[in-house]
């Protein structure tokens, strides 16, 4: 596990102060997860495995909570022998994060599901911040703007979370400024269907390049975004740092 990897996904003493112990507290962020259908990803085998599930339900009489099962059954059966894993989501976008020792099969409604006891403390980061990954230049993801006065303006997306994205432009073709929103983008990640969303710029700042022309770069957050969407860049964002992460180890 590298460095980076090790701060994204154990908890740590500097975060102890964002740590919620409350018998009541837990369960109500739990349930807020539950109620918008948050995705959630499990990681396990020291972060080198995951998997992408949802709550189902949450029982503080048996202290359980139900869990989706993965799409991948291998996954699904590596998960049941873990002694650690560690999930990652959501509340209002603020991350929030706990570890299960174990992982039961179980059902619910019917169907398969995973078991976990209720966690007795959860991580939830005050600081609203997501894991962002820089999109590779060979395999560029481009965010189409529509309703411009030039027409459709595509710009290079260069670096893209759940929460949003930041997009580099030249202020010739596209003036910004913090606080605008951009409705009915288009987002295009290769091997993905275009994913719609509304943004409203956060940031924008000025960026000279070292062949000393100016450019701009925004950060936006995405609007109205639906858990669907959400689940397929998740799964872009770990197959970018999985195939990083290969590199690395070669």
């Amino acid at each position: 596990m590298t460095a980076t990897q090790k701060k994204n996904f154990d908890i740590a003493a500097e975060n102890s102060n964002y740590m919620i112990r409350s018998k009541m507290e837990i369960p109500y962020i739990l349930k807020a997860i539950q109620a918008k259908n948050e995705i959630v990803t499990a990681y396990f085998n020291q972060g080198s495995d995951f998997i992408l599930t949802a709550i189902l339900d949450i029982s503080t009489d048996s202290n359980t909570i139900l869990l989706d099962i993965g799409v991948d059954d291998a996954l699904n059966r590596r998960i049941l022998e873990s002694d650690k894993i560690i999930f990652v989501s959501t509340q209002d976008h603020v991350r929030i994060q706990f570890i299960a020792n174990r992982i039961e099969r179980s059902i619910h409604e019917g169907k398969p599901a995973f078991e976990i006891a209720l966690p007795k403390e959860l991580l939830k980061l005050q600081r609203r911040e997501f894991y962002r990954l820089s999109t590779p230049v060979s395999h560029p993801v481009k965010c189409l703007i529509p309703n411009h006065e030039d027409g459709t303006v595509e710009i290079t997306v260069s670096d893209i979370s759940l929460g949003g994205i930041a997009i580099t432009h030249y202020h010739e073709r596209l003036r910004l400024a913090i606080g605008d929103t951009l409705p009915e983008c288009n987002i295009m990640i290769p091997g993905i269907d275009p994913l719609k969303t509304g943004l409203e710029v956060r940031n924008e700042q000025e960026i000279w390049l070292k062949n000393n022309m100016k450019t701009h770069r925004a950060g936006c957050m995405f609007i109205d975004f639906p858990p669907s969407q959400q689940s397929s860049i998740q799964r872009y964002i770990n197959k970018l740092d999985r195939e990083r992460r290969a590199i690395l180890a070669q």
